[in-house]
């Protein structure tokens, strides 16, 4: 029987019990899902979930909007806020670490009615993602060759994120470990090599800050405003290690390992990848996602311009990886999404199950099936047209997801001190509470703000109804949602903190975790092997 099995009977109490001593208890987190996954599956999600569209391809319409100055800015706030995100997920998911993580956290913690808002607003969120993926994809192709119709691009990847989800859950894991080694490897040589390009290591010679001191900004004040909610899309999907981690042996040990690799990309990835690119490509090049042209990543491009072909198909291919790679991620998420919807009775039973090797068939089929219908849409429209609809709705829910998390956080906290317990309690504290989170919850509501701005007065077009509802639906949808929800459950806007069970879905650690227990279980193997 595995250390984390439920056991029926009341809730520890720990003013009495200051150091957990008993074995594991998991209450109210039984689910159907296998606790197969490891550190090094729940790193490596972290750390590559978020990478695809948005930076390989997006960039690149945020370079001529805003600049090379506004790109960089855009990224380095967008990083301060996911990093701050983050460190809530850190502390959460330890404690809870539930099939829908932040929703049922949010129905615990702030009021049902915003769980369900979130809840179902973030299944759209990760249907929308997949047929952005599966759109860029057919982009990514088109690099190479234009002959294949854009529906049987569509169709043969869509197929492949289904396979890569329903094989078996420890087979999507590795195939993200294998995606993200693959996309941080490759970028660190991308790094290193755009940093030869641009001190002069080609025939084109030094490039420096040109194009910095050349307009460091397009569009004013509005262009760098533009770039923030395509940072934020670039970005979305960091969360998603809350949702992986009610499927890891031991959330104790390996959270915090994936928290503290954000680091590790945020600094490698988004913010020294777009540094280089606005070092390296010219804003005005035609050839730009969004522009007229091929409909190229900028970081191709920029080898190209430079004369070195080979690095630019590798760039290509590398970049077809990570789009994939996204899609299934977002697979991942929506079926589990829909597993704890209904967990809490906020779905039908039907997403609550999983069969035998902890596959959810019910949320797979509506959330890939949806995902990937409404990736048709990219055979009438220009890969840049839905690109620019989806990621705006995309970034939309991922701002009220990212704000939920720091409520339900302070919330939580809240809650703990209330009700007389000790923060050493705690499996694991983030070094940065509440900086981080208020920090984080101010920006959500910020660039929630300014996308509300460019809805109804869009960079380079006139104010329209269609424009608005085209860039801002998500947020009316969102409402909607809540007004429903709050007139269904008939709440208070706030759960009383004083009545809330804060034990009743959290799980439990003994001192030594599964992994350690493992190990030592290995060692005394060999030591009889040899005595």
């Amino acid at each position: 029987m595995e250390k984390d099995a439920i056991e029926e009977k009341p809730p520890l109490d720990l003013q009495t019990v200051p150091s957990l001593e008993a074995k594991d208890i998991d209450h109210g987190a039984d689910t159907q899902l296998r606790r197969m996954l490891g550190t090094r599956h729940l790193t490596m999600v972290a750390l590559g979930s978020a990478i695809g569209m948005g930076m390989w391809l997006g960039s690149g319409e945020s370079l001529i909007d805003g600049g090379p100055a506004s790109l960089f800015i855009g990224f380095l706030i967008s990083g301060s806020v996911v990093w701050s995100v983050c460190q809530s997920i850190g502390e959460m998911a330890i404690m809870y670490p539930l099939p829908s993580a932040f929703v049922q956290w949010t129905t615990i913690f702030v009021s049902p009615a915003a769980g369900f808002a979130l809840g179902w607003s973030y299944w759209f969120s990760y249907w929308i993602t997949i047929a952005n993926e599966l759109q860029g994809v057919v982009t990514v192709l088109e690099y190479w060759t234009d002959a294949v119709p854009k529906a049987a691009w569509i169709t043969v990847f869509w197929l492949v994120i289904i396979l890569i989800n329903i094989w078996v859950v420890k087979f999507f894991a590795e195939v993200e470990v294998f995606s993200s080694t693959v996309k941080f490897g490759w970028m660190l040589i991308v790094i290193i090599a755009l940093l030869v390009i641009t001190c002069g290591g080609t025939s084109e010679g030094p490039i420096g800050f040109r194009y910095w001191d050349a307009q460091p900004f397009n569009n004013g004040f509005k262009g760098f405003l533009s770039v923030l909610p395509t940072c934020v899309f670039g970005m979305a999907g960091s969360e998603n290690a809350a949702l992986v981690a009610t499927e890891v042996a031991n959330p104790r040990r390996s959270v915090p390992k994936a928290i503290s690799s954000i680091w590790m990309r945020l600094g490698l990835f988004y913010v020294l990848g777009s540094l280089m690119i606005t070092l390296t490509v010219d804003p005005s090049n035609p050839d730009l996602f969004g522009a007229s042209g091929s409909n190229a990543s900028p970081f191709v491009i920029a080898f190209k311009s430079a004369g070195i072909p080979a690095m630019a198909h590798i760039t290509n291919a590398v970049i077809l990886i990570s789009v994939i790679s996204t899609g299934s991620i977002s697979g991942y998420g929506g079926s589990r999404m829909l597993m704890g919807l209904a967990h809490i009775n906020m779905n039908h039973k039907v997403f609550g199950k999983a069969d035998s090797m902890g596959r959810p068939w019910a949320g797979y089929i509506a959330t890939i099936g949806i995902g990937g219908a409404l990736a048709y849409l990219n055979v009438s429209h220009t890969g840049a047209e839905v690109f620019t609809w989806l990621s705006n709705l995309v970034s939309l829910l991922t701002l009220f997801g990212w704000a939920m998390i720091c409520v339900s956080h302070l919330r939580f906290r809240y809650t703990w001190k209330l009700q007389g317990r000790d923060v050493a309690h705690l499996p694991w504290r983030s070094w940065a509470y509440p900086y981080a989170t208020y920090w984080g919850l101010a920006w959500c509501i910020i660039i929630t703000g300014v996308e509300f701005y460019l809805s109804i007065w869009p960079l380079g077009d006139k104010p329209s109804a269609q424009n608005f509802f085209a860039n801002y639906v998500s947020v009316v949808a969102i409402i909607v949602i809540y007004i429903g929800a709050q007139c269904w459950y008939r709440g208070p806007f706030w759960v009383d903190a004083s009545t809330i069970d804060i034990d009743q879905c959290r799980r439990f650690y003994a001192d030594h975790d599964d992994e350690e227990v493992g190990k030592k279980s290995l060692v005394k193997k060999l030591v009889k092997v040899f005595e």
